[in-house]
């Protein structure tokens, strides 16, 4: 079987979705992933250090961009909504079609490995945050706070988006999300109240 180096990665990222779900995570190698992809394994190995970065190639990029983005936001007086307006606003379709997008998803679902792998993902994403928002001169334990939960909340919109195949809106989904949360801590308010009269501020 030829073999080629062009647009290998791309390949590869198509090879383990389609092995993943034909045979399961756990029964897929990086070997087989490699044979599929028409690329040597050494090939695989200089793109992806084990079979589970494969579906998180681009979460590195992605949390960078994530993290600029809120950096550059005009306000984050309100750190929590800041940060959900900086995940609501990105093309997420830039990362490819839907069906690309919720297929990952699922796969990721499916495995304990993988769901481990995008916690981690999630939270250097949260780290990000917390720290950007910190630069901006967000009081620490607020800007953890705030960073934790708007990534927790934007995990559930996120899915909504994928399930409704982008509809409701990203937008949309996030509000809804919000308002779950409002109906979970109905006491936030009042309690950013107390921190304003004690002179806790975001600013």
């Amino acid at each position: 079987m030829p073999r080629w180096e062009h647009g290998s990665a791309d390949r590869l990222k198509q090879a383990a979705m389609e092995l993943f779900e034909e045979q399961g995570f756990d029964a897929t190698s990086a070997v087989q992933i490699a044979d599929r992809a028409r690329v040597t394994t050494r090939t695989f190995f200089r793109y992806f250090p084990d079979k589970e970065e494969v579906l998180f190639a681009d979460a590195e990029a992605l949390n960078e961009a994530l993290t600029q983005k809120l950096l550059q936001t005009p306000d984050v007086a309100k750190p929590l909504p800041a940060i959900l307006r900086t995940l609501a606003g990105y093309d997420w379709a830039s990362l490819g079609p839907l069906d690309v997008q919720r297929r990952r998803a699922a796969l990721i679902a499916s495995d304990p490995l993988l769901l481990e792998r995008d916690l981690v993902k999630q939270q250097q994403l949260a780290d990000g945050f917390r720290n950007a928002l910190s630069r901006r001169g967000v009081d620490p334990e607020v800007a953890e706070l705030a960073a934790n939960t708007a990534t927790q909340v934007f995990r559930i919109a996120y899915r909504q988006w994928l399930d409704g195949n982008g509809d409701p809106t990203l937008a949309a989904a996030t509000d809804t999300a919000m308002s779950l949360l409002a109906t979970i801590v109905p006491r936030t308010r009042r309690v950013a109240n107390q921190r304003t009269a004690l002179g806790k501020t975001d600013e």
